[in-house]
């Protein structure tokens, strides 16, 4: 059985479980469809909110962006896995005591301001389109790949799957599916690790295989790497190119955005209290962290394969569905030489790996831009083949390609059907029953909430087919957290902890922290800007932490010099810091009590 026959059938399983989980957890009602009836168990929450995590940013393309940047590449471990402790340890639980649906419901009532609701709507909505361009790419780039088909087609098929469960089973549909889709993930992404990491080290653990020496040697598989490298004119794997003061930034936006998410947290509304959510946060962490301190080693070891596989190959041309390549292979080792691999010429047709013969010798040429022997590159791969490329790479069986295939698309989906829901619950919730018609009832709501989350998959589709003429998927996916952090972030954080935060300031905030970061990034990736006009040499991936303190500045700025919040929401604010303490307070009463544990008794009037 060959690896097209293990990709349909792994694909083909996991798919099932999907529509079949959606069918078993069909919505009733707006509270299950939004939030799973406030009734996830914290472990159950956690695995859900680590799938949702884990982005096709992160399975795809985080180890390629670490095999290429090498310690550069760091920023994105660092800020992703910071944000979150930040998200869990600081926010999440009081977001939770809050009782709310979603991040503008929660601005919307804490700032009591319609005006304050619609921005942070525009805020979420920009953010969550934003990062779903990356993970549709993510889902055209793994179908591409493997399956042999176009990555158009790749795209529509993952549309229609998460447009079957999420519009079904909403965020109760969207949670048992992602449980699947992170034992599929996880699964997909450590055993291929392993076998790797014991062919090159002899060490099965990944973790430990990436500071081992290689086997058989007496070299420790870093410094290997490392004058690999420098022998064909790249930097050092241990180094980086960009500035301290950049990757501080870029750092700090992935970590900021992340504890401005509106799809992660939105998760931690599901639990019952504030006490679930707490420990559904530590549930999350552990599950995260056997994926992200695996990616470091995938990262290297990908980086060590690609080069001593394909360098100074010969090169085969054609189409590989229209050569016989094993013929022409054959032919190169008679004469003495080593064919370009048969993984090369199955990616090759995607048109994520290039090759143009430069000094006419047919022979594939990679080199770094200080090559010592001057001769210029002639191979470019995408760095976000690597995960999906591995193993094939590595020459593992074909069962393992087919498992991180769906593993791939896993990824991609999972994270996709998060923010389709905050998409959704933006339109439906915050701008049709709490802001235009404060009237509608449960029942035509959930049907809003529906055509919503339907509408959503389609532009989620076209964005996605609009990203493929972007950068990688994890760099994408890092405009959205930069976003989050300057616009988000700001008014979470204060909303919580400066009971003299008000509406004003808030809404100038948020405005500050959108309109500039947006700018920017607009300029510099679609405007013409160079990296020479960097504001203090910070790229568009970090400047969403730049802005940040400018937009908490001009949020403070605007709160001192205008009327405090009522008294009442003073009170809400305080109480929200201690757990179970949380009361009604007058203007803050008006459908936003907490829901009460069932051993408290029946629950009190939900939001909405």
């Amino acid at each position: 059985m060959d690896q097209a026959f293990w990709s349909y059938l792994f694909v083909g399983l996991s798919f099932s479980a999907y529509i079949g989980i959606a069918l078993w957890s069909r919505a009733g009602s707006t509270d299950e469809f939004y939030v799973a009836g406030h009734d996830v168990h914290p472990a159950v929450n956690g695995m859900a909110t680590a799938a949702d995590w884990m982005s096709a940013a992160s399975f795809l393309s985080m180890a390629g962006l670490i095999a290429f940047l090498g310690y550069g590449g760091s920023v994105y471990l660092m800020g992703w896995t910071g944000g979150y402790v930040l998200l869990a340890l600081l926010l999440a639980p009081y977001l939770r005591e809050f009782g709310k649906f979603t991040v503008p419901d929660f601005v919307g009532d804490r700032y009591y301001s319609t005006f304050a609701r619609i921005v942070a709507v525009i805020c979420a909505l920009f953010v969550s389109f934003t990062y779903i361009a990356g993970q549709m790419k993510g889902v055209g780039v793994a179908f591409s790949g493997f399956l042999g088909i176009p990555f158009e087609w790749g795209i529509i098929i993952g549309m229609v799957i998460v447009f079957f469960y999420a519009t079904l089973g909403g965020m109760k549909g969207v949670t048992y599916t992602q449980v699947v889709q992170y034992c599929v993930m996880i699964f997909a992404y450590t055993v291929p690790a392993i076998f790797i990491s014991f062919i090159i080290t002899g060490n099965v653990f990944p973790q430990l295989g990436f500071i081992s020496n290689v086997r058989g040697e007496d070299v420790a598989m870093l410094e290997k790497l490392n004058t690999t490298l420098t022998d064909l004119g790249f930097a050092e794997y241990t180094s980086t190119n960009k500035s301290m003061f950049d990757v501080f930034a870029i750092t700090g936006a992935l970590m900021f955005g992340t504890a401005g998410l509106p799809h992660v947290i939105i998760r931690f509304f599901t639990v019952r209290n504030a006490r679930a959510a707490r420990v559904s946060a530590g549930w999350a962490l552990l599950f995260i962290a056997l994926l992200y301190t695996t990616a470091p080693a995938i990262g290297a070891f990908a980086r060590l394969n690609f080069i001593s596989t394909v360098n100074e190959a010969t090169y085969i041309e054609g189409n590989i569905d229209e050569i016989d390549y094993e013929a022409e292979a054959e032919k190169i080792r008679e004469a003495g030489g080593t064919p370009v691999p048969h993984w090369y010429k199955d990616w090759e047709k995607t048109g994520l790996l290039s090759y143009e013969d430069k000094n006419g010798d047919g022979v594939m040429q990679y080199r770094g831009p200080n090559s010592p022997d001057g001769l210029a590159n002639e191979v470019d791969p995408n760095r976000d083949i690597f995960v999906l490329a591995n193993p094939q790479i590595a020459g593992l069986p074909a069962w393992v390609i087919g498992l991180v295939v769906a593993g791939g698309l896993a990824a991609a989906l999972s994270t996709a059907a998060g923010l389709l829901m905050v998409i959704s619950s933006a339109v439906s919730h915050d701008i049709c029953r709490r802001t235009l018609f404060p009237q509608m009832n449960d029942k035509t709501e959930l049907r809003v909430a529906r055509a919503s989350a339907a509408g959503a998959v389609v532009a989620a589709g076209l964005l996605g087919l609009f990203a493929s003429q972007l950068g990688f998927v994890a760099q994408v996916v890092a405009f959205a957290f930069g976003l989050a952090a300057a616009s988000l972030f700001p008014i979470i954080f204060l909303g919580i902890f400066w009971t003299r935060m008000n509406k004003e300031g808030a809404i100038a905030a948020m405005l500050t922290g959108l309109i500039t970061t947006f700018a920017y990034i607009f300029w510099f990736k679609f405007g013409g800007g160079t990296p020479e006009q960097y504001l203090f040499g910070v790229s568009p991936e970090g400047i969403g932490f730049v802005f940040m303190f400018l937009a908490l500045g001009v949020g403070i700025v605007t709160a001192l010099l205008t009327s405090p919040p009522p008294q009442d929401i003073v009170e809400l604010v305080e109480d929200i810091r201690v757990p179970g303490t949380r009361q009604p307070h007058g203007i803050a009463d008006q459908g936003m009590e907490p829901m009460k544990d069932a051993s408290d008794g029946p629950p009190a009037a939900s939001a909405g």
